[in-house]
């Protein structure tokens, strides 16, 4: 999806340049003929449509080495779905790779012709995948969110991603009306009660396939950048055992919910039951290999996506 940081004709001029040359397989020099510019300008037009993702690329030729070492995690963790992507040790992106690999398999649910319940959580590996989504026409679909779209401050919360969805897939959307965490249990028992809430936590128990991201914790850990917890609060849950998080549900390094006040505040829906469906787990990067860790050793997710390093470090440990 294009992030719209240039103006229309700059976008066409790019999109134009970026099909001649990753789909008709011109020569930066040819591009730069047709088009009646400079080479140079040519260049920068190509970069910019990659820039704007107005170019998508997927690898249709499967790696040996990754499809082993998905085969190996699915044996080890007795997990329904697994990826493996190639590594890049150049980049520190936490996204790149698994974000394109979730995207090619959310869109083969939703190509499904069977009606099906699709439920998404929140964060930026999922919103950078729903970003790759090519316009879809699925009306008998239905897509619902497991977790709030309200930010701490009342505004919309950026990386929920059920309305990014929404511009691509043309399907019902359910959002969940709440934000992620609330003040107490009680006024979670409260906003839990009411009729719109009770229905949108009903769907996503029944959802055939569920993508969520995996949380690391930590004071630099989503949950505190985004500001629905203090400092002091993730240090308190840190020394109390917690070691990742999914929808705002925390958990130890087995994977098991925490009994804790923290919990007890989590508006999100329950993670979908994995005996009755396919609850995919999106993440890589050394910051959440504990957690990642976790939510397989815990069945907290029974699909993961992840990359080649990532899954050396969860078959060795």
């Amino acid at each position: 999806m294009a992030k719209r940081s240039e103006t229309p004709a700059r976008l066409d001029d790019a999109a134009r340049a970026g099909w001649l040359y990753y789909v008709a397989g011109r020569t930066q020099d040819e591009i730069a003929a047709s088009m009646g510019i400079s080479r140079q300008s040519a260049q920068r037009l190509v970069s910019l449509a990659v820039a704007e993702r107005l170019i998508k690329v997927r690898l249709d030729h499967p790696i040996a080495a990754c499809l082993e070492l998905a085969e190996q995690l699915r044996r080890k963790f007795g997990l329904k779905h697994v990826e493996v992507v190639p590594s890049d040790p150049g980049s520190s992106s936490t996204t790149v790779g698994i974000a394109e690999a979730a995207a090619a398999e959310i869109e083969r649910w939703l190509k499904r012709p069977e009606p099906i319940v699709l439920a998404v959580g929140t964060g930026r590996t999922l919103k950078a995948a729903v970003d790759q989504l090519p316009v879809i026409e699925c009306p008998n679909h239905r897509i619902v969110s497991l977790t709030g779209n309200i930010a701490p401050d009342g505004s919309a919360a950026y990386y929920n991603v059920i309305f990014s969805m929404a511009d691509a897939v043309k399907a019902r959307h359910f959002p969940m009306p709440l934000p992620v965490l609330v003040t107490s249990a009680e006024e979670r028992e409260l906003l839990h009660g009411q009729q719109l809430v009770r229905s949108t936590l009903d769907m996503s128990a029944q959802a055939d396939v569920t993508f969520v991201g995996i949380g690391e914790l930590g004071i630099d850990g989503p949950l505190c950048v985004d500001g629905f917890l203090e400092k002091d609060e993730m240090m308190e849950l840190m020394r109390g055992g917690a070691v990742g998080e999914i929808c705002g549900w925390i958990f130890d390094v087995d994977g098991r919910l925490l009994d804790n006040p923290i919990n007890e505040r989590v508006a999100s829906a329950p993670i979908p039951s994995r005996d009755a469906s396919m609850v995919v787990g999106l993440a890589k990067g050394k910051r959440k290999f504990k957690a990642i860790r976790a939510a397989v050793v815990g069945h907290q997710i029974n699909g993961l996506i992840t990359d080649e390093d990532t899954a050396e470090f969860l078959l060795k440990n």
